[in-house]
């Protein structure tokens, strides 16, 4: 297998609004940002990878009532037109790829069937599970209240399927154990930066387990993207449009 076999679809599974100074360094507090919620369907032929499972449904309908209250939920407005159960068919999944730990990466995880494995980061698994990580990271346990049979634990960066095609890249700082995903010469960002031109200007959210470590991440994503990979961001809606991506073809 090559990587010219690999199909991804970039899927919409929601929008968030905020206050822009929340998203973004040194923005306004006083105006709205409305930003996309993507996941990703990768299709080699013999693996069909979910990256991220977006929004739960209830949490759109009721965030108070799904999570309970909480001040820092009360800067977001949900919408969510379609979930990930709405558009893939979930029971021909192989394996749920978590980037890190957040409502809007996790939020779906309950829609997905308890057959199919979850790969994250070792060190993401256990700031989840720890009450000072999870406050200081906006963690909601409801959201990956899974049987831990199902974990598959990665320590590092991981060569996915053995073959060099699918590689997990541990990019921390936005959370604890946050990680991306290069698929080919296409790499899924995630949250590393929200926003494309987060990778020269460092202008992160202003919440983050340790920006130090992120903006080391965000270098090292900058230096592929330099290199000639094609870098995706975590929420930009100049650059996050639904559909087909190419992934390592000519």
């Amino acid at each position: 297998m090559t990587t010219s076999t690999i199909n991804v679809e970039l899927l919409n599974v929601g929008w968030f609004t905020a206050p822009a100074g929340v998203m973004r360094r040194d923005a306004p507090f006083d105006e709205p940002a409305r930003a996309p919620v993507p996941a990703y369907l990768i299709d080699t032929g013999e693996q069909r990878i979910l990256v991220d499972t977006g929004l739960h449904p209830a949490a759109v309908a009721d965030a108070t009532a799904h999570y309970g209250p909480s001040a820092a939920m009360d800067l977001f407005t949900l919408e969510q037109e379609r979930s990930v159960a709405e558009q893939v068919d979930l029971d021909t999944l192989t394996m749920v790829l978590l980037t890190h730990l957040h409502w809007d990466h996790a939020g779906g995880l309950a829609l997905i069937p308890a057959s199919v494995p979850i790969v994250i980061q070792r060190r993401e698994w256990a700031a989840g599970q720890d009450r000072a990580s999870i406050e200081r990271n906006s963690y909601w346990p409801l959201d990956y209240a899974v049987d831990e049979h199902r974990l598959v634990l990665v320590d590092g960066d991981h060569d996915l399927l053995g073959d060099g095609s699918i590689e997990l890249l541990f990019t921390p700082g936005h959370t604890a154990g946050h990680q991306s995903v290069r698929i080919g010469d296409l790499v899924i960002g995630a949250d590393v930066t929200h926003f494309a031109a987060g990778l020269d200007d460092h202008r992160f959210p202003i919440f983050a387990d340790d920006h130090r470590e992120q903006a080391r991440s965000a270098d090292r994503l900058r230096a592929l993207r330099d290199a000639g990979m094609t870098v995706l961001p975590g929420h930009d809606p100049q650059v996050l449009r639904p559909g087909s991506l190419t992934a390592g073809r000519p």
